[in-house]
Order: C-alpha cells, then sequence, then structure tokens
C-alpha cells in the first residue's frame, strides 16, 4: 500500500512539499446533485425562488469557493487559479453541478474542483431550504484529473 502523503512519519499532517516539482498544465473536473422536490424543481425553472436567480448565484458562490479552497482545506496549497467555472443544469430528479478547474503549477487542483461543486450544491441548499425540507445533496465525486507538462 502506498504511503499517505500528508502524514509526516509519525502520522501527523504534513502540508506536502512541492518545491521540488516542475510545473504542469493541470485540470479537474468535479460533478455532483441536488435532489429536489419536483415542486422545487418548477420554482427554479420559472424563477420563483424568492431569494433570486438559484444558478446564478450557485455559480458565483462555486467560482469563488474554487478560488478560497486552500482556507477551507487545511493542507491545501493556496493556488492562484487560472480559470474556475461551474455549469448547472435542471434535471427530473434535482440540480446537478458540474465544474472545471485549471491552473499551471506544482500542485493539482482536484480539491478545488470538487470545493465548487460542493459550495455551489449547498447554495441551492440555502436558496432553496425555505421550500423544501427533504433536499439531499450527494454524488460528487471527480470525474477527470490531467496533467500535462508545460512546454
Amino acid at each position: 500500500m502506498n504511503k499517505l502523503t500528508h502524514t509526516d512519519d509519525y502520522g501527523r499532517a504534513n502540508m506536502v512539499d512541492v518545491g521540488h516539482k516542475p510545473p504542469q498544465r493541470r485540470q479537474a473536473k468535479a460533478a455532483g446533485t441536488i435532489f429536489l422536490s419536483s415542486e422545487t424543481i418548477e420554482l427554479i425553472r420559472k424563477n420563483e425562488i424568492k431569494k433570486g436567480d438559484v444558478f446564478t448565484v450557485a455559480q458565483i458562490a462555486g467560482i469563488q469557493a474554487a478560488k478560497q479552497t486552500s482556507n477551507l482545506i487545511p493542507l491545501c496549497h493556496p493556488l492562484a487559479v487560472d480559470k474556475a467555472d461551474v455549469m448547472l443544469q435542471l434535471t427530473e430528479e434535482g440540480v446537478t453541478a458540474q465544474s472545471i478547474v485549471r491552473y499551471a503549477g506544482k500542485t493539482g487542483v482536484e480539491m478545488e474542483a470538487l470545493t465548487a461543486v460542493t459550495t455551489a450544491l449547498l447554495t441551492v441548499y440555502d436558496m432553496c431550504k425555505a421550500v423544501d425540507k427533504d433536499m439531499r445533496i450527494g454524488e460528487i465525486r471527480l470525474i477527470e484529473k490531467v496533467k500535462e507538462d508545460v512546454q
């Protein structure tokens, strides 16, 4: 089994030293879903949620979260993200969110992509909680992680 990278020889938390690694172009995609009642889905479709435009607010929240990931996850490196986007789609079951994050540097951006999706879905929850008490967030996952050498 591989050794955990975020612990030292004594099992204590450790921020990985990436100083020796060459910069690479990196991209990560993540996705997740919030399951909603049919009534809530219809309110979102008609833009009748009292807090406002659910998709716009959730998209902005997700993008902002990607840029703030190192403030939330203690051992993440602070990154100057090159691109972060969140796309939301209304489905028969609720709302799906997908994120894409790009960065050229020494560490991956999968935590930023996952944080973007999670925050976007939590924002949908916050905006709809007055009308739907049975919402459920799930299926959050990393879809893709890519890295290529910088030329």
